[in-house]
């Protein structure tokens, strides 16, 4: 599953965001060194401190959405009207 990326607000760099369970809107980002890592702290191993905060996820709720192409690459339009689909419920 491919994940939203959004700017750290520790270290402006762009990391994905797993969503949080009850929170459609909401986001956690994933673990990631800090940008200044080498210079500052040599081999150790250290986390960004934005790692694991909570960020919100842009578009909440979106779905993907399909496009058809056609032979020369441009998106063709989509029908007008109905598409010949019945409610289920």
């Amino acid at each position: 599953m491919k994940m939203p990326r959004v700017e750290c607000p520790h270290c402006e760099r762009m990391i994905a965001a797993g969503m949080v369970a009850g929170r459609p809107s909401k986001g956690r980002l994933w673990r990631h060194d800090p940008t200044e890592r080498p210079e500052l702290f040599g081999d150790a191993l250290v986390s960004c401190t934005g790692s694991l905060e909570i960020v919100d996820l842009p578009k909440p709720g979106a779905q993907m959405e399909f496009v058809e192409v056609n032979e020369d690459g441009q998106p063709e339009e989509a029908p007008a009207g109905s598409l010949g689909t019945l409610a289920l419920f």
